[in-house]
């Protein structure tokens, strides 16, 4: 039941749609602007920096969160408690991606990846961080610098961990990082992604005309 209950935890922790609140809040509606994505780059992109960090910080929140709460309050085992923690962290990620607040419709869950990376892991945060530096120093696009460090990670993970419970969450979350980056990816083989700097295109509306 820990397990059951870790993984509900973390669900519930992560499906706070922050991005949409926060548009709402100005009395707008995120999912119909730009990319049409409730997480903290349409948002920058459409409401301006200040919310946009506002989102991020609030949404890696969640996964931190989930994985601070777990440890503290339903950790029964020593032997079952990094697998317990990550299932957590791994439940707010989808949550946030498939929020039911949303009809099950959500974000992208890169920075609530995060979140779960920096309470478990900061070295792999780091590493993690840096790619993704680079990547949007080199590329100037959000999507392909997230896109190169969820990849990088589980090599990371795996460098210094090995095949542990760690390396496989990590994995999972890359892969469905890149899932739910599929209409960024034709937009990047297709020379259409927004890059830094470009204001809040409506990618939307463009796709439905093409």
């Amino acid at each position: 039941m820990s397990y059951f209950f870790a993984a509900t935890l973390g669900y519930l922790l992560g499906s706070p749609p922050f991005g949409f609140l926060a548009a709402r809040y100005c009395g707008l509606d995120i999912r119909k602007l730009g990319s049409g994505n409730i997480g903290a780059t349409n948002v920058f992109r459409n409401l301006g920096w200040k919310w946009g960090v506002g989102v991020l910080l609030l949404d890696a929140f969640k996964g931190w969160l989930a994985c601070f709460l777990c440890e503290r309050f339903l950790l029964t085992e020593e032997a079952a408690a990094s697998t317990m923690i990550l299932l957590a962290g791994f439940a707010a990620v989808m949550g946030h991606n498939y929020t039911p607040w949303l009809g099950f419709k959500g974000g992208k869950g890169i920075a609530t990846s995060a979140g779960v990376l920096l309470f478990w892991t900061p070295m792999g945060f780091g590493a993690a961080l840096l790619t993704f530096a680079l990547s949007l120093f080199l590329f100037r696009m959000v999507s392909l610098g997230a896109l190169v460090a969820a990849s990088v990670l589980p090599v990371v993970v795996a460098m210094r961990h090995g095949a542990e419970a760690l390396f496989w969450v990590c994995l999972m979350m890359c892969l469905v990082a890149w899932w739910k980056h599929v209409p960024n990816i034709k937009r990047i083989l297709s020379g259409t992604e927004p890059r830094l700097g470009q204001g809040g295109e409506d990618l939307n509306s463009k796709e439905k005309k093409e």
